[in-house]
């Protein structure tokens, strides 16, 4: 259970993640509220998978999670260049991840 909440948390993050870009420093009323939402519930559910699972590796997961979901996001809607290189990369971090789930 505490892998499934920390990859829902990882993807959450990239929600706020996104939302912040979107608020215009805060400025912008809807996404301002989707990204402290967002922001609070990743949060509690990666302090929540800690109770149970390394903490270098909760946050790396969380961190790469929500990295590669943010940039493939923006790749996808045209707000950042896609190139084969940074799929490329982004593929290696998907790799890493999955290989702390294995290992651990």
């Amino acid at each position: 259970m505490s892998w499934f909440v920390l990859v829902v948390s990882g993807l959450l993050e990239a929600v706020w993640a996104t939302a912040l870009g979107k608020s215009e420093g805060l400025s912008r009323l809807g996404p301002t509220i989707v990204f402290a939402a967002a922001l609070i519930l990743s949060m509690a559910g990666l302090a929540w998978a800690m109770r149970t699972l390394p903490v270098g590796t909760s946050y790396a997961v969380w961190v790469g999670i929500g990295a590669t979901l943010t940039v493939g996001y923006a790749m996808a809607t045209g707000a950042e260049a896609v190139s084969v290189l940074k799929i490329l990369l982004l593929l290696g971090l998907i790799s890493c991840i999955v290989g702390l789930k294995l290992v651990h």
